[in-house]
């Protein structure tokens, strides 16, 4: 009774955060900042929309929802994604997860962004001085999941959030709470999830590329260096609800349905659904399709997905190799690979 007390409470705590967080998310559309945390990871996940907050489990819910990592069936787990994102991006990302009998789960994670190189252009020199410079974005995260009863499960993750862009750096944290209600009303299957991510201080830049020479060419006064102080910005919010359920029809045969609302600080709200058809525990196939109804068709960027994997079992390590394509209006679509090992 006090594990369930202890979860109303947990989720009582993200709904009064959420109520003051996410007021008048879709007037400040594109304001935020640090939006690489947004950048989603996991090729099963993103083949789904990212509808999973019910459906992964170990090292594949770090990112999407911390409550799960304790769910997983390995005692450890090890997970590579490589993400060729908008504009030629690579998202590089490494997790792995340990399941301690009578603690809990704990996961560490790393995202990179690749962005290459960038010319350089001054006032002076608009066309390039011939320079260049490779903005570097990281993103470290420190992870805790628990079981609170068999159907309840909560986590929390830390991030450090480091960006650097040329002689400017920024550095902030970011926390992701979840909880995870599994069977709810008594029905096998159906699942139900509350996550908040990237909640956190507002972050600024700061360095020596914020140094500016001024001059005052009426007086006998050399030039002077003065700082321009960088405005704060705020980290791109969410909060998610998803719904779940597994149809398990034989030994060889299941199918998921997941269902994903996320409302964003920054952003409009988005509705994401997914399904995936599993055989024998060994091969998958998923879809999935994300609408935002408060956007103009000009708007959304984003579309359908399509997935699949494959699962192997050798001398008790599970195997696996996931891909996803995700449809993006203005580009041409991003390719997502990988692989992870279960011990």
């Amino acid at each position: 009774m006090n594990k369930i007390k202890y979860s109303l409470t947990f989720l009582l705590i993200l709904f009064v955060t959420a109520s003051t967080i996410f007021g008048s998310g879709g007037n400040r559309n594109g304001t935020a900042g640090a939006t690489q945390l947004l950048i989603p990871v996991g090729a099963r996940s993103i083949g789904l929309s990212g509808s999973t907050l019910t459906t992964t489990a170990g090292v594949e819910a770090l990112y999407w929802n911390p409550a799960n990592v304790v769910r997983g069936s390995h005692s450890a787990d090890v997970m590579f994604s490589q993400t060729s994102y908008i504009a030629d991006i690579g998202v590089t990302y490494g997790a792995i997860t340990a399941n301690i009998e009578g603690f809990g789960a704990i996961g560490f994670s790393i995202k990179t962004l690749a962005i290459g190189d960038i010319e350089k252009t001054t006032v002076d020199n608009p066309d390039g001085t011939g320079s260049t410079f490779s903005p570097q974005f990281v993103t470290v995260g420190l992870t805790y999941s628990t079981l609170l009863s068999d159907r309840i499960s909560v986590g929390i993750t830390a991030n450090l959030i480091t960006e650097q862009i040329d002689l400017v750096s920024a550095t902030g944290f970011s926390f992701n709470a979840g909880v995870t209600y599994n069977n709810l009303a008594n029905i096998d299957g159906l699942s139900f999830a509350v996550v908040m991510k990237n909640i956190g201080p507002q972050m600024r830049y700061d360095g020596s590329g914020l140094y500016t020479t001024a001059e005052t060419p009426n007086f006998a006064r050399s030039a002077q260096l003065y700082k321009i102080d960088a405005a704060t910005f705020e980290l791109p919010s969410t909060l998610e609800m998803g719904l779940g359920y597994q149809l398990n029809v034989g030994d060889q045969n299941s199918l998921a349905i997941s269902t994903l609302f996320q409302n964003n600080n920054f952003d409009a709200d988005m509705y994401k659904i997914g399904a995936e058809y599993n055989y024998d525990n060994l091969l998958y196939l998923r879809g999935g399709y994300t609408f935002a109804p408060e956007l103009s068709s000009d708007e959304r960027v984003y579309g359908f997905t399509v997935g699949g994997g494959l699962k192997y079992v050798v001398g008790g390590m599970d195997f696996r190799l996931d891909y996803a394509f995700q449809d993006t209006k203005y580009f041409d679509g991003n390719n997502v690979i990988t692989i992870g090992i279960g011990l």
